[in-house]
């Protein structure tokens, strides 16, 4: 089943069982992924989807440190709900040390052995990991093993 039908499934089981930020969270998604396809004039493939839902995963992220920093509790706990319901259209995240030994993999592969190399090793991982793991933690262990 292609992500969007799954959308679709789980909008109308929200519906039935009224779970209002579910509901909300599912409709701002299909808003978005319906936006980037207007944008690009076609339907978008599981991987672009994949790509809304990881951009809408960040913003929430962003969005709760934010407002942790301004002591809006209640805004808090709305968005770590959507982050809830966001991740779970998501593929299983790898943990850091299974990034560690892909970022270890691919610094061989392209022979990077400075900083100034970082953007070479970078466009190598993304691809590998997208959608599984954080982009900020992918960065910090690129220069950790770049850094040396």
């Amino acid at each position: 089943m292609s992500l969007l039908a799954q959308l679709d499934q789980d909008m109308k089981l929200a519906l039935k069982d009224k779970n209002k930020s579910k509901l909300s969270t599912i409709r701002m998604l299909k808003a978005a992924v319906k936006k980037v396809e207007i944008d690009k004039r076609r339907p978008l493939t599981d991987d672009e989807v994949l790509e809304v839902i990881t951009k809408e995963v960040k913003q929430r992220r962003d969005s709760i440190a934010e407002y942790e920093k301004a002591g809006r509790d209640d805004l808090v706990e709305k968005e770590k709900e959507e982050l809830v319901i966001l991740q779970s259209y998501l593929p299983e995240q790898l943990t850091e040390e299974e990034v560690r030994a892909i970022v270890a993999e691919v610094v061989q592969e392209v022979g990077a052995s400075s900083k100034a190399e970082m953007g070479k090793v970078m466009s190598a991982i993304m691809p590998k990991v997208k959608g599984r793991a954080d982009g900020r933690l992918v960065n910090r262990l690129v220069s950790e093993a770049l850094g040396s």
